[in-house]
């Protein structure tokens, strides 16, 4: 904390001092109009920093804010962008509200970079991004900007797969009220507040939003209770401005991650094992609870015409647990020496309380034929697990063990990195692309649940070069780029233990295509090949505590084509698709699973199989009806491939392929010069189309044969959502 608030201190020193050079270097009309033209109409330079312009040798998609209100109705965030290119969703409790996932050409999100304001969010030990800690997002978010494959330099987790920024710093001068009300399928409720005061006295904008988000969910008892609000004020000065954005989250779900067995899949399709441990009905507060809270201060400053500065200070707070009941456990497991000769049932909470701070600055540099940027920052993660019994045993009497804590460590990570990037226009046609970055990582993790005499010190120095060329003729713009990313292992990856440490992992990436923009028809076509070596991949190896860990593979690779296309028909029909093929391939690995009949694990060699839940194929396409400027209606159409469940591409392991087709209408009832008002309404799986898109599996040997258990996610059949809001100008 010590650190943060000398941050925090020197950057407003900064401020002051650039402010007063600013001031007397520019006259006042140079300095107004650069103001007017970049501070305030431009997106912020912590934005551009870390994105890419069309111009940019990248496979990428822009979500305005506009396409992220015709969906959002409830829904969260991959939910919101499932039809760009090459993505795969899916939710744990089926309606898209809750826990969900994203996959992004196969890519996991814990390989998926995810920023908000260019300031890091993925969990720096997992690496995932979970979007139900911060509830409705999207409505305060003014765009969204999706990079496939490794893309340019960001901060925080490696972009192993793909990038997802999110912005909401936009500059709104006018003053504004929405209010939005949601209800569907499965007592499904959302209320959101959206604010805005507009330009205060030339200088002050204050930005603002509270929501709350209800389901009961579709698999049994998965009900989300989601509240969160977003508050951002800004001072916005002649060459220079100063946010503060403060936003929190709070989500209290019922676990529904084990997933449905494949015996109860037909017969009883929302089943839910989280439990049922529990004599009789399952335990009711089986829970995952959570709060997030996220500081952001912003100093954005135009030395001169061509030269601006950013710098960021942040700080995350995140503290939660989940509540399950176990039955039959053994008391020395929990700490407890008492021999009462039988296994008792408790209730249990694993904690989780963490501290994530640091900084991000970028100086950038343009003029005719040059951009250069640069940019980094460093970042800290304090996470302390614990786990407690917070109602005693219930088969004990004495008081002694209530908030009894039976496992307590820790674990630091500290991330630092820095990069360069370099736009040069070689001609009028041809413009060059480098970037460098450098990225030092460090783990420190005292000991873990199952293994807390385990200590682990690693360090990992990244060097991760990309570089490209575009070329333009006439409307058609073609490009090609190379890059390289490296990535550490996860938390639990080094639980593996002192024999099995794991090793970074190491991408290539290979893109080329081109897209072309005409008055009415827009297209593009991106191929490209992701080699990896030493990929972590889960083989069903146990280690050294009797966990299943990821292993490295020596060599994988994911090929492909993208191609989108956007026409507008007419006045009335335009089109939206885009479809992906794509080989997903492990050249060779060994696959363990337990041998109950001799003990310890068999194995099989594979070689040349698909990847885990890669589809070789995923599509998308929006044919969309505008009768006036008041009512339009699209009809969108998914479809995804079978996808394996493990790495051995055993065809009774698999998700089998789906195709879905949702509807979206929205008529504007009123409209106004003062206020207007809008219903929305949105069917999806208007098919009823019983599908699956994640799942797990493991097998093993007893009794002389092999048994394979099949676990999935089952989504809802057809379900709706309908909405009115009302915007007050």
């Amino acid at each position: 904390m010590t650190k943060l608030l000398g941050t925090i201190a020197s950057f407003l020193l900064l401020a002051h001092v650039f402010g007063q050079q600013t001031n007397k270097s520019l006259s006042k009309k140079d300095s107004i109009q650069h103001f007017t033209d970049s501070i305030r109409t431009l997106p912020p330079l912590e934005i551009r920093s870390v994105r890419v312009n069309d111009n940019s040798p990248f496979a990428k998609s822009n979500i305005s804010a506009a396409s992220i209100a015709q969906m959002n109705l409830g829904q969260d965030l991959p939910f919101l962008i499932q039809n760009t290119p090459s993505v795969v969703v899916n939710a744990d409790a089926g309606t898209g509200i809750g826990y969900t996932g994203i996959r992004i050409r196969g890519t996991d999100a814990t390989r998926i970079n995810v920023t908000l304001n260019g300031i890091p969010y993925n969990d720096a030990e997992s690496m995932g991004t979970y979007f139900v800690d911060l509830p409705d997002f999207s409505s305060s978010a003014n765009s969204i900007q999706i990079q496939r494959g490794v893309g340019t330099s960001t901060n925080g987790a490696g972009a192993f797969g793909a990038t997802i920024n999110l912005a909401t710093n936009d500059y709104r001068p006018n003053k504004y009220l929405s209010l939005q009300n949601s209800i569907g399928s499965f007592h499904t409720n959302k209320n959101s507040l959206v604010f805005g005061t507009g330009l205060i006295k030339d200088h002050i904008t204050i930005d603002g939003r509270v929501s709350n988000i209800t389901s009961d969910g579709y698999i049994d008892r998965a009900k989300s209770d989601l509240k969160s609000f977003y508050v951002s004020s800004t001072y916005w000065g002649t060459n220079s401005s100063l946010r503060l954005n403060v936003f929190s989250g709070s989500e209290k779900t019922y676990q529904a991650w084990y997933g449905v067995p494949e015996d109860s899949l037909s017969i009883h399709r929302t089943y839910n094992p989280a439990g049922t441990e529990k004599e009789g009905t399952p335990y009711n507060n089986q829970t995952d609870n959570y709060t997030q809270s996220h500081y952001q201060l912003f100093f954005n400053q135009a030395i001169s015409k061509n030269l601006k500065w950013n710098t960021a200070a942040f700080f995350t707070k995140g503290r939660g647990y989940y509540e399950e009941y176990k039955a039959g456990v053994n008391l020395p497991d929990y700490g407890i020496d008492l021999n009462i000769g039988n296994a008792v049932d408790v209730v249990r909470r694993r904690w989780l309380d963490n501290n994530f701070y640091g900084q991000i600055a970028s100086l950038s540099y343009e003029e005719n034929k040059n951009k250069i940027t640069f940019g980094g920052g460093w970042n800290i993660y304090e996470g302390q697990h614990f786990g407690n019994l917070p109602y005693g045993i219930p088969s004990i009497s004495s008081s002694n063990y209530v908030g009894k804590v039976y496992y307590n460590n820790n674990g630091t990570k500290k991330d630092y990195n820095s990069y360069i990037k370099w736009e040069h226009q070689l001609s009028s046609q041809l413009t060059s692309f480098i970037d460098l970055q450098f990225r030092h990582v460090q783990h420190t993790m005292n000991g873990f649940d199952a293994n807390p005499e385990l200590m682990v010190d690693r360090k990992f120095d990244f060097v991760n070069p990309k570089a490209g060329l575009s070329y333009t003729s006439g409307n058609t713009t073609y490009y090609s780029s190379i890059a390289i990313a490296h990535k550490e292992p996860n938390r639990d990856d080094f639980e593996a233990g002192t024999t099995q440490q794991p090793k970074q992992e190491v991408l290539y990436d290979w893109e080329t295509g081109f897209h072309t923009k005409l008055a009415n028809f827009n297209w593009g076509v991106n191929i490209y090949y992701m080699n990896y070596k030493d990929q972590l991949v889960l083989t069903g190896k146990i280690n050294d505590v009797g966990s299943y860990t990821r292993t490295n593979v020596p060599n994988s690779y994911r090929a492909g084509i993208e191609i989108e296309e956007s026409w507008k028909i007419n006045k009335h029909f335009s089109s939206n698709g885009n479809i992906t093929l794509s080989k997903n391939k492990i050249a060779n690995f060994t696959e363990y699973f337990d041998d109950y009949d001799n003990g310890g694990q068999a194995s099989i060699k594979h070689q040349h199989t698909d990847i885990t839940l890669s589809p070789n194929a995923t599509a998308s396409h929006s044919l969309t009806y505008l009768a006036n400027k008041d009512f339009s209606i699209a009809f969108t159409s998914k479809y995804v491939s079978k996808q394996y469940l493990d790495n051995t591409q055993n065809e009774s392991r698999v998700l089998k392929a789906y195709f879905l087709n949702d509807v979206n209408a929205s008529f504007k009832i009123v409209s106004r010069k003062t206020w207007n008002a809008t219903l929305q309404f949105y069917a999806l799986n208007l098919l009823d189309v019983k599908y699956e898109p994640n799942g797990y599996t493991y097998s093993y040997i007893y009794g002389g044969a092999t048994t394979t258990s099949n676990n999935y996610f089952p989504m809802a059949g057809r379900n709706f959502l309908a909405s009115l809001k009302i915007d007050i100008k």
